[in-house]
């Protein structure tokens, strides 16, 4: 069984049960398990010299829609609130296909990767013109993170006063078949799975109350997770509101959407009660700062989540609303955004790295990742901080004060996605290429 010896780090981040910090350090992995965590190890493998590195466990992305990496910056869009942004991207988004979805997975993924993300979730909830969820598994599988893809759905298009064109909107019965399928496909509950599967309603706002319960029986009938977007916004919550008779929380609480196998995108808007709810029910949430910033949305109460006890993780979220997906500065965004709204002691750099890594790992219900001890996952994060980016830094442990923003080495069940700062396992110019290329087919 081969083995790697991440040799003599500046400083190891464990995020175990009591945070270790280990100087000078050493972390060996075998068979795609790290097996050892200390001072002095040896090995008859491949040795791989951390010296000038923090070493971290891989980021965990717990809310992202990979296939809007094609539409960036789409100048209608640029300056618009959710609901608009949504009318100007929709007409767009119907021109996909198979291929649109498969090379925005390897950009958006190879993206994550770059920024130090071993495990990302998606939310694809709309499959025009024969697309399906296997093309971004496909993707992922070939880059080598590690996926927990989920099978959204709209089913409520405008002539039934739904904000998505008809033409993006499914049948709810071909919908839950569907579902069905790829979970049987390519779901793998197994400790130290490389995809899971999870089901998906796209929002409260664009299936009916019906599929939302089905969704949910069905979920727990398999054994998968449970994601939504929820609570994003003010218009969200004038919407739940008037047409349910109440806030998202309880809402979603009706409807069988709370427990330790649900995370919820967003949940911007969560009041005092809200919260209480989703500490004592475990339901995760799926903190997106950079996108609620881009749309206005407002500044996620993540400070009284945490202190209350709901799982947060976070997010990049799509890439036509960050515009970016870039998950190390995404920690980042999110602590300066709690010192903005709670003073500058609301976060550290060190809390904000936790929600990046374990958080992410606990709300996707993979305490496997996460964090780096002995019979965890080998997803490890290597970062150079002889650079520009930390030079003068005091404790370049605080990673996300004085960068960097890009990571050195990155592996995945023990396997090297990135090496000096590049993609390993993919042609990643030839896939950029291609992606410009289709880019340029929509805006013809």
């Amino acid at each position: 069984m081969s083995e790697i010896l991440i040799k003599n780090a500046h400083t190891i981040l464990t995020m175990d049960e009591t945070r270790r910090e280990l100087a000078g350090a050493d972390l060996l992995i075998r068979g795609g398990v790290i097996v050892a965590v200390g001072h002095d190890l040896t090995t008859a493998g491949q040795v791989v010299d951390a010296a000038g590195c923090v070493v971290t466990p891989g980021l965990v992305n717990t809310h992202h829609h990979l296939y809007q990496s094609l539409t960036r910056a789409v100048p209608g869009g640029q300056d618009a609130l959710l609901f608009g942004w949504l009318q100007t991207l929709y007409p767009i988004w119907s021109r996909f296909g198979p291929e649109e979805m498969y090379i925005s997975a390897q950009i958006g993924l190879s993206e994550l990767a770059l920024s130090g993300c071993t495990l990302s979730s998606d939310h694809l909830y709309l499959y025009p013109n024969g697309s399906r969820l296997d093309d971004t598994i496909a993707a992922a599988s070939e880059l080598g993170l590690r996926f927990h893809p989920t099978r959204g759905a709209m089913s409520i298009g405008e002539s039934d006063g739904g904000l998505p064109p008809d033409s993006l909107v499914e049948q709810e019965t071909a919908i839950l078949e569907d579902s069905i399928r790829v979970i049987d496909a390519f779901h793998d509950p197994s400790e130290g799975s490389m995809c899971r599967v999870g089901l998906a309603p796209c929002s409260p706002f664009s299936v009916s109350r019906e599929l939302m319960r089905d969704a949910a029986i069905l979920a727990r009938d398999k054994g998968v997770m449970l994601h939504t977007h929820l609570a994003e916004n003010e218009e969200d919550i004038a919407y739940s509101l008037a047409n349910f008779g109440c806030r998202p929380g309880q809402y979603a609480e009706d409807l069988g959407w709370t427990g330790s196998d649900v995370w919820h995108a967003h949940c911007v808007k969560l009041d005092g009660q809200e919260i209480d709810l989703f500490a004592r029910s475990k339901t995760g949430v799926a903190h997106c700062p950079c996108s609620n910033c881009r749309l206005g949305s407002g500044i996620a109460p993540v400070r009284a989540m945490r202190d209350a006890g709901v799982p947060v993780g976070l997010g990049v979220d799509g890439s036509a609303s960050n515009d970016s997906g870039n998950l190390i500065s995404e920690a980042r965004q999110s602590m300066l955004l709690q010192r903005v709204a709670n003073g500058a002691d609301a976060m550290s750099a060190r809390e904000a790295l936790e929600i990046a890594t374990r958080g992410g790992a606990d709300v996707l219900n993979r305490p496997d990742c996460g964090r780096l001890e002995v019979g965890k996952r080998a997803d490890v994060a290597m970062w150079d901080v002889t650079g520009i980016d930390s030079a003068g830094s005091w404790d370049p442990a605080a990673l996300l004060l004085a960068g960097p923003t890009r990571v050195k080495h990155l592996f995945v069940e023990g396997r090297q996605v990135v090496n000096a700062g590049q993609i390993a396992t993919i042609d990643l110019p030839r896939v950029i290429e291609r992606q410009t290329q289709l880019a340029q087919a929509l805006q013809s």
